[in-house]
């Protein structure tokens, strides 16, 4: 079957350590993103035009990049945030490092900042960031359908392909936080990545 569109949108805003010995949020917000990608890239090259679409956040610009201790929980008392934060600095890097593998190949990446949307992403956050998230997601953030907007225009709308490998907020390509343009941290973070799944370099 043909696979002309991956949207990596699962994500969690939590603490502790999964079964695999990774930080929660990196495995689940980067890390099986990226092994489904890898897994799939075939089929969305022979399927080509195809797209992959990243739900990143504009949380990467507090994100901080790792490598000697990548899929590990952050030390500090805000340790799950930083984590939330630190895995969408990723999922940015990811889509860069990917539109610049896949040139020429018919397939085309992209991580989308949603916007604020009132969600359950946050309710397994610790306490204090509930309080604080939760009043202010009630009032002002956008609802899901609003929320998915960007990432739609991105999965379908025509002429987006020399914007491969770009951040979009409010559906249009935008300029992320200066980590999220690093080309040789996106590089180190995928061998880096590879290399924690035993997977062969690509």
């Amino acid at each position: 079957p043909s696979t002309h569109l991956l949207s990596n949108n699962r994500g969690v805003c939590a603490g502790g350590t999964t079964e695999d010995g990774f930080s929660l949020p990196f495995q689940v917000n980067h890390l099986g993103h990226f092994l489904l990608t890898r897994l799939l890239l075939q089929r969305l090259q022979s399927s080509a035009p195809s797209r992959v679409v990243i739900i990143a956040s504009s949380a990467h610009c507090a994100g901080r990049l790792r490598l000697a201790q990548l899929g590990r929980p952050p030390p500090g008392p805000f340790s799950a945030f930083q984590d939330y934060c630190d895995s969408k600095l990723a999922n940015v890097l990811h889509a860069r490092e990917l539109g610049k593998r896949l040139r020429g190949t018919g397939v085309t990446a992209y991580a989308v900042h949603p916007g604020f949307v009132n969600t359950q992403l946050f309710r397994h956050a610790p306490l204090w960031l509930q309080l604080f998230w939760l009043p202010l997601a009630r009032f002002f953030f956008r609802d899901a359908a609003e929320g998915a907007r960007t990432a739609l225009v991105c999965a379908t709308q025509d002429g987006l392909e020399p914007f491969s490998g770009r951040y979009f907020a409010d559906c249009r390509p935008q300029q992320p936080w200066p980590r999220g343009c690093d080309d040789t941290a996106a590089r180190e973070l995928w061998d880096s990545c590879e290399r924690l799944l035993g997977l062969q370099p690509s």
